[in-house]
């Protein structure tokens, strides 16, 4: 796998959502029943599938838990992990999609902003990779992925240069006088 592979899954992991725990009922009931796990598995189950890099099965799961999913707590972040496994699966056109349905839903979930700016970087849309990179670290200043994407998109934007300049002349003045 190449460095740019990696750097992208390791963007895509930080920034998938983990499976919802349910709230315990506050039923004086004695027949209610804490849940422990996640609310819906398949959105569970396509999100570990997203972060062992199994895009497919993520995609698939994920989108059977949209299915389903019953809270906007996991529509958000079934729509955001969508978003990373089509990324990984180069379908930018439907992962920019997925991203923006999650941020219609939450248009405070960093994690859908760090997705979209992943896309819109491969895109090579930098304007609005910047928006959204911007926006995302005012939502959460300290997140890695951010600054991994920050530093994506200043390579993307504004390539360093090497400083060093070898200057070779002097051999080749050196070569030319010794034939």
């Amino acid at each position: 796998m190449t460095i740019a592979r990696w750097l992208l899954l390791l963007i895509l992991l930080g920034s998938l959502g983990q499976g919802q725990a349910q709230a315990p009922s506050r039923q004086s009931d004695a027949s209610a029943k804490t849940v422990i796990g996640p609310g819906n598995t398949d959105l569970a189950d396509g999100a570990a599938a997203l972060r062992m890099g199994n895009a497919e099965d993520g995609v698939r799961l994920t989108r059977r838990g949209l299915r389903t999913a019953n809270s906007q707590r996991d529509r958000v972040a079934g729509y955001s992990n969508l978003c990373a496994g089509l990324v990984m699966l180069e379908r930018l056109d439907e992962a920019l999609d997925a991203c923006n349905r999650a941020l219609e839903l939450d248009d405070r979930h960093w994690r859908s902003y760090s997705n979209r700016a992943l896309v819109y970087l491969k895109q090579e849309r930098y304007a609005e990779a910047e928006q959204d990179i911007s926006t995302g670290e005012e939502l959460s200043p300290n997140a890695r992925t951010l600054k991994t994407l920050r530093a994506m998109y200043r390579d993307a934007v504004d390539p360093v240069s090497p400083s060093i300049i070898i200057d070779d002349r002097r051999e080749a003045a050196a070569d030319a006088t010794t034939r």
